[in-house]
């Protein structure tokens, strides 16, 4: 079984939940439907990964950069970051036949994270995807078309959530390929404090 960390603790989430289409010009660029209720699917612990990967077989995988909340107690306890990775590709033709997307999404090594910090009191946060020192994504819980509390109200509806669980909130827009050899740093900030850092090499 995978694990994270979150502040001293290594903890073993059972699964990542994420929100698909939470922000709206990630939906644009796509050139995909605003969905009319939350799109949410599931990563199995078997997803999870410490090793950036550009290809999964002969594959091409996309990256995803999200802000992410682990789960304690019931409620939202930490937050990080975290990459969902994509097989772009294939998730196009599962969309196109309305079939499920985790063949696209719930691969081994389809989801990479930080360590996660305690969350503040406002649940506001902003963070930023580098490759190779420019800029590629940048995001902000203002601008999500669902908030981490109604997220996790909305799973909590059908779905039993574990201590250790992960929810990603969905990606901002800037989407692109995974190149072998590139450098990803993410920053997480709240407000105008830089929270954590980390850095990952594309292999």
């Amino acid at each position: 079984m995978h694990s994270v960390k979150f502040v001293n603790e290594i903890v073993t989430p059972s699964k990542v939940v994420c929100v698909g289409r939470n922000y709206a010009a990630h939906i644009a660029e796509l050139n995909n439907e605003t969905p009319t209720s939350m799109v949410l699917f599931v990563k199995p612990n078997s997803a999870l990964t410490q090793s950036l990967y550009a290809k999964h077989g002969s594959e091409q995988l996309h990256y995803e950069a999200e802000l992410c909340f682990l789960v304690k107690n019931k409620q939202l306890a930490g937050v990080g970051l975290g990459l969902d990775l994509t097989k772009r590709d294939l998730q196009t033709q599962l969309k196109q036949k309305s079939l499920p997307w985790e063949r696209a999404k719930a691969f081994d090594g389809a989801a990479l994270f930080t360590e996660f910090v305690p969350v503040n009191e406002s649940g506001q946060y902003q963070f930023s995807l580098h490759i190779d020192g420019k800029l590629a994504q940048l995001g902000d819980t203002q601008l999500m078309i669902h908030t981490a509390q109604q997220i996790l109200a909305e799973i909590n509806e059908f779905m039993s959530l574990q201590d250790g669980d992960i929810i990603m909130t969905g990606t901002p827009e800037g989407v692109g390929k995974v190149i072998s050899g590139a450098t990803f740093n993410v920053a997480l900030k709240d407000d105008t404090t830089q929270v954590s850092t980390h850095q990952w090499q594309a292999i």
